[in-house]
């Protein structure tokens, strides 16, 4: 698969890997690629829980750490991954973007123990980097959809170019 985006279209379709919540069958179907790190990420995440109180639709989150400048994103993705193993990977994504700059291994061990995770299982994922390749795709995924910064959003495949504005984002889910 070497097809690239320019940019403006989501490439990589929705499909049982991702996670996701909401159904895929609603009207509005919200993709962000994101970076536990990244500030902006954490101020969209609000906005999109905000949306969510809203509306109806589906998110779908994907990992796009940007280790180069943040040192902590990758453990975070695969500490989320580990997390949805044990069928709590938004527990997890919430904790994260809650606490953005605590995520270190010893806070990620807390989360994980916070959820109820069985930690020895989330250790050993960790230290095995079981879910490293998973993350891989979806930069990987990204890179294919334009993706090159963060945060990335894509409103039923369409790129969003807009202000980070609840308000605005709104009004492109519903133009």
């Amino acid at each position: 698969m070497s097809q690239t985006s320019d940019g403006d279209g989501l490439l990589i379709p929705i499909s049982k890997h991702d996670n996701i919540q909401g159904t895929i069958d609603t009207q509005t179907i919200l993709v962000k690629y994101g970076d536990y790190q990244c500030l902006s990420c954490g101020e969209v995440h609000r906005m999109i829980q905000e949306i969510q109180q809203q509306m109806q639709l589906c998110f779908v989150f994907r990992h796009f750490p940007r280790i180069h400048i943040h040192s902590q994103a990758q453990k975070a993705a695969e500490a989320a991954e580990a997390a949805a193993a044990q069928n709590k990977f938004w527990q997890m994504h919430n904790l994260l973007f809650e606490n953005q700059y605590a995520l270190n291994n010893g806070h990620l061990l807390e989360y994980a123990n916070e959820i109820q995770l069985d930690i020895n299982r989330f250790l050993q994922d960790m230290t095995g980097h079981v879910h490293a390749e998973r993350v891989a795709q979806n930069i990987q995924g990204g890179i294919q959809s334009g993706v090159s910064n963060t945060p990335a959003l894509f409103i039923n495949g369409v790129r969003y170019r807009d202000a980070w504005e609840t308000e605005r984002l709104l009004a492109a889910i519903f133009d």
